[in-house]
């Protein structure tokens, strides 16, 4: 059986991160992109030049994405997944206290990076999974992170809100765009995960997080977010669907 690859952004921390590593537990070959080149090379060291490699790439850039996925694809065979884990969550209000507005460049950057980033390399690898050689009628899988913010999205969030927003309505015409072709697109939506950031907030503030998952009562682990990646993957019924992976959480306003 030939080897899956797959391609993984923000693949250096949190949720891309443990996707990458359950991916290579499960015999599979990781492309990581990722702006931050330092981590990648940690990433090269944990898990071995034989599993992965790392390609710097800033998923906002055009043509920079489109030389660094004709790589990925050359230099790898069976390309068969593509996760996009890279974004931001800067909050900020839309007026601050003395009632100026928010930067409509903060705004921007976060719309930028989270949800036309995710798209650009949507975008370029569905042109690739296109001329994959068809197996049981399929090419490729493509699954884009939303958030409960994209929902329920909390004070300071308007930017994060909206990006997240936009992928999840993002989903459904991606989905019937690639269905033709044999792509598959989903969609997680991810809940107050315990990526290495927020396990190093106090307890306190951990157990605040946490106070409005139905259940388990506890934060996500982003080994959760990667099982259903996989789960996602090889369960080839599953198409067009956004997930919520939150314990029942529904975020309140604050």
């Amino acid at each position: 059986m030939t080897q899956h690859t797959a391609i993984v952004t923000g693949a250096c921390s949190g949720l891309g991160h443990a996707t990458a590593a359950l991916l290579i537990s499960a015999g599979w070959r990781v492309a990581i992109l990722d702006m931050n080149e330092e981590a990648g090379q940690a990433r090269i060291e944990e898990f071995g030049e034989q599993h992965c490699r790392f390609y710097k790439t800033d998923v906002t850039h055009e043509k920079g994405v489109e030389e660094v996925i004709a790589k990925v694809f050359a230099d790898n065979e069976n390309v068969r997944l593509c996760v996009n884990c890279a974004g931001i969550a800067p909050a900020k209000r839309m007026l601050d206290r003395d009632s100026a507005p928010m930067p409509l460049d903060n705004f921007a950057s976060v719309i930028q990076i989270n949800l036309i980033g995710s798209f650009n390399v949507a975008r370029v690898v569905a042109s690739y999974f296109a001329k994959n050689a068809d197996t049981d009628g399929e090419r490729g899988v493509i699954i884009n992170t939303a958030s409960v913010a994209g929902y329920e999205g909390q004070i300071g969030q308007t930017a994060y809100a909206a990006s997240k927003g936009g992928i999840i309505g993002l989903c459904l015409p991606m989905a019937r765009d690639l269905a033709p072709l044999g792509i598959r697109v989903n969609t997680i939506a991810p809940g107050v995960m315990g990526t290495p950031m927020l396990l190093a907030m106090p307890d306190k503030v951990q157990d605040a997080l946490s106070a409005n998952v139905q259940f388990p009562k506890r934060l996500g682990l982003p080994e959760e977010f990667a099982k259903l990646v996989l789960h996602v993957f090889e369960n080839k019924y599953i198409n067009a669907e956004t997930i919520r992976l939150d314990g029942g959480l529904r975020m309140p306003p604050k």
